[in-house]
């Protein structure tokens, strides 16, 4: 089941805080691996184009004999986020097998509470994660539990400007599942909110969250589920790579689960590291050294 905190516990060596060596190139490294569990926002794309050098190097190792599944903390289902995303941006079908999202987690979340009335925190963008499911939507008052996919206006809105909610759902002990646990994203070159920011606040007034997505169980487990039927047979877990920009959720989930991690600078993270195309790597080694976790690699951006 995901989560109910987002503290995790972690079985990652500490190291000494040290400048951290950037790989230049991916394809020594992919040699060791037959499956890649790729995150999308920050790696694929930033929002508002594709990578071109990410696109080439997923594609490269597919061609080797390679297995990509795309996991994301999009809070829609995963074949929306193709068509609304992937397709939009010109992102190749070849470069990927399969995509696994936190709104196909979260779907089966509100499958278990059939019957019971949901209230929707987010943009109407998001309502397809309820289509074909028992999961009639209701103002607050009425609802038996809260769904949150994101700030109703991510443009304007700020985390800050629902104290009120949080207090109204708190007074009726509503439990809530955040579909997105990333706290922000990229859009372009700039950051936006996401549902882990709101659902960290209700954590925080002491409410009862339940978070779909990375760096949870779930999501890992039906990628590798994918990658098992496209393979025909299950995964070896030393020989997967999950490939991500977030420390919060790509490293944490990934050092949680038992994968390796390729760590990529040039996303959410490019700003507190001095820039996407020259981050400092002893500021690297201390946000490591500050959540306690490794990456097996890092890289500036996916390059072949």
């Amino acid at each position: 089941m995901a989560g109910t905190s987002p503290a995790m516990t972690t079985t990652s060596v500490r190291m000494s805080i040290a400048p951290t060596p950037f790989t230049p190139h991916f394809a020594p490294l992919a040699a060791h691996y037959d499956i890649l569990l790729c995150d999308v926002w920050g790696v694929v794309h930033n929002g508002a184009a594709a990578a071109q050098d990410s696109c080439d190097a997923l594609t490269r190792f597919r061609g080797q004999g390679g297995t990509v599944i795309l996991i994301t903390n999009a809070p829609r289902p995963g074949e929306v986020v193709v068509r609304i995303a992937l397709e939009r941006l010109a992102v190749p079908r070849a470069a990927y097998d399969g995509i696994v999202s936190s709104g196909d987690v979260t779907r089966a979340l509100i499958a278990a509470r059939a019957g019971q009335r949901a209230f929707h925190i987010g943009p109407p963008r998001d309502l397809p994660i309820f289509e074909g499911l028992d999961a009639p939507l209701a103002p607050l008052e009425r609802a038996d539990y809260a769904l949150c996919s994101g700030l109703y206006d991510d443009t304007v809105e700020t985390p800050q400007d629902y104290h009120a909610l949080i207090e109204r759902m708190h007074a009726r002990a509503l439990p809530m599942i955040c579909a997105n646990p990333d706290v922000v994203v990229e859009r372009g070159e700039a950051l936006v909110y996401c549902a882990g920011a709101i659902a960290d606040l209700y954590h925080a007034a002491g409410g009862t969250v339940i978070y779909a997505g990375k760096p949870y169980r779930p999501i890992y487990e039906q990628a590798l589920s994918m990658t098992a039927a496209a393979r025909g047979r299950p995964a070896e877990l030393g020989r997967v790579l999950a490939i991500g920009d977030s420390v919060r959720t790509d490293l944490k989930g990934a050092a949680a689960f038992g994968i390796d991690c390729l760590f990529i600078t040039a996303g959410i993270h490019a700003e507190e590291l001095g820039g996407r195309d020259n981050p400092d790597a002893t500021t690297l080694a201390g946000v490591f050294a500050a959540a306690g976790l490794y990456p097996k690699a890092v890289m500036r951006r996916l390059t072949w």
